[in-house]
């Protein structure tokens, strides 16, 4: 009696969980559009096939992309991760995007943040950062850090950004004598940690010296932890990586916090720096250990994401100026015409305040950040809050509910979205930001997201760029080397596509190393001009 019991229990048991699974896969998002799916796998399989036709190391974004195409560009896409991750809604459409960064009465600084992401990236940035705080919390730490990344502040900090720049020259001139090889990304990063542990800090980073300081050796040794294709495993399937990126945290939050103790009585005795550090700390009475913590947290993610995505915008502006000549004349005459025909980059220093006339470098730099956005935007509601979108009549229409689900608005697809950008969707183009702008929509950029939880430091990358462009554009020429080189015709010339650009042995694509980055580190061989 006792075996036929627990068969039938067992089979109404199996029964279950097969009506449970397969509500799961087959109805409770039927109404998204989306490719078919597996009761046991969801679209891990068919997103799996569309990796396996990218190339090496390409970033899932890809594929999201190349999913999307085949679905018929709706404007939202579900994909079903589970058991792997959260089920997701992949958006493509700026109009959708705009709903769910929007504020609410519900959202008053639009939906939070994903949690279990920012969760496996708290050593870097910190438990109660800036980037992944919700609600009054993250109201209060936007308004208190506000006046460190204000264009009217950063701009007194323009001589200290020169003096660096000048160090990254130093590099360039070097590998135009030798003819060699370099990472432009590597470069990049080094200038702009170097940048953002001068403004953030009032700290020299050394990072563009041979030898560079133990905080700056040991913050790199963190961010490594991270680059490796195990970044989306939890820590207990690598031990020896946590453990490590434990010991890192351990040793650069204890050396902020002596830094921050420093800053704090210097500005006690009136001798505090422009650092956004110090600038945080004038308004404090009372030094609290709370207080610190929480210093300490904004300060790892002004460095990580100050340094981070601009050195990829610096490497990509460089990388498609090289490869559209209208584009690098137009800048050149654009610097000829602001600091003088003498390409000798000392001459922007005397001309520090036109760095904010440079209307041509600025689309270049906006036309970088539509074709290789560093980054995207995450989202997620708990289930029962009713958070619904409606998709644009023109795609058909609907209204979908995205509780519970991850809300995924990924930039690469929306900014080359055809039905805004036309035809040049895919094209290098800075002249669609000088012409008729009003036939682009404003929220099919978004370069530094958009709503209330746009980037803090949007002012101060951009403004790094400009400078940078501004050294840099007149003195040297750029040269692709390996994935993303120039064709060559028979005379051993660049040969140029319709476009006006210069075609590619193998397209530039982006690989994910934590935000997006140049798959092969952006190598160029470079000369003076």
């Amino acid at each position: 009696m006792i075996v036929p019991s627990l068969v039938a229990a067992g089979v109404l048991f199996i029964s279950y969980l097969y009506r449970k699974l397969h509500y799961k896969r087959f109805r409770q998002y039927a109404n998204f559009p989306q490719h078919p799916s597996s009761l046991l796998l969801g679209h891990l399989q068919v997103f799996d096939e569309f990796m396996k036709k990218l190339p090496p190391k390409a970033h899932a974004d890809m594929a999201f992309a190349a999913m999307h195409e085949a679905l018929g560009r709706p404007p939202v896409m579900l994909v079903d991760l589970r058991p792997v991750a959260s089920p997701m809604v992949v958006v493509s459409n700026y109009e959708v995007a705009e709903q769910i960064v929007r504020t609410s009465d519900r959202f008053p600084y639009s939906p939070p943040k994903v949690p279990e992401i920012w969760k496996q990236l708290e050593h870097l940035a910190g438990p109660k950062s800036i980037i992944s705080a919700d609600g009054e919390e993250w109201k209060a730490l936007r308004k208190h850090f506000n006046p460190g990344f204000a264009p009217s502040h950063l701009v007194k900090l323009l001589p200290s950004i020169l003096d660096k720049a000048f160090l990254f020259l130093d590099h360039l001139d070097t590998y135009a004598s030798t003819g060699e090889e370099f990472l432009l990304q590597r470069r990049a990063t080094d200038l702009t940690f170097d940048i953002i542990g001068h403004v953030a800090l009032d700290f020299d980073m050394d990072a563009q010296t041979a030898h560079p300081t133990e905080f700056m050796r040991r913050f790199s040794a963190l961010i490594l932890t991270y680059t490796t294709e195990h970044l989306d495993l939890p820590w207990w399937c690598t031990p020896w990586t946590e453990l490590k990126r434990h010991w890192l945290t351990t040793w650069i939050r204890k050396t902020l916090r002596e830094m921050i103790q420093q800053r704090y009585s210097e500005g006690r005795r009136g001798a505090g720096s422009r650092s956004i550090l110090s600038m945080s700390l004038k308004d404090i009475d009372t030094l609290t250990p709370e207080i610190v913590d929480v210093t300490v947290d904004q300060l790892t993610s002004f460095l990580f994401a100050g340094h981070d995505t601009t050195s990829t915008l610096i490497s990509y502006a460089f990388y498609e100026l090289s490869r559209t000549p209208h584009a690098l004349r137009a800048v050149r005459a654009e610097l000829d015409q602001l600091f003088g025909p003498d390409s000798d980059p000392t001459a922007v220093r005397s001309g520090e305040e036109l760095v904010h006339r440079m209307s041509y470098t600025m689309a270049v730099i906006k036309e970088t950040l539509r074709l290789w956005p560093p980054g995207a935007a995450s989202r997620m509601t708990k289930s029962g809050t009713g958070f619904t979108v409606t998709t644009p009549s023109t795609a058909g229409g609907g209204e979908f509910c995205l509780d519970g689900l991850l809300v995924y608005n990924v930039h690469s697809i929306i900014q080359r979205d055809p039905s805004v950008f036309g035809e040049t969707a895919n094209q290098f183009l800075p002249e669609r930001w000088l012409n008729d702008t009003s036939k682009i929509p404003v929220g099919a950029w978004r370069g530094f997201e958009r709503g209330p939880r746009n980037c803090i430091g949007q002012e101060l990358a951009t403004l790094e760029v400009r400078v940078l462009i501004a050294l840099v554009a007149r003195r040297y020429d750029f040269t692709k080397v390996g994935i993303g080189a120039p064709a060559l015709d028979d005379d051993g010339k660049s040969e140029i596509g319709s476009n006006g650009q210069k075609k590619a042995v193998l397209g530039m694509y982006m690989t994910r190393k934590v935000t997006s980055k140049p798959v092969d580190g952006m190598k160029m061989k470079v000369k003076l001009a």
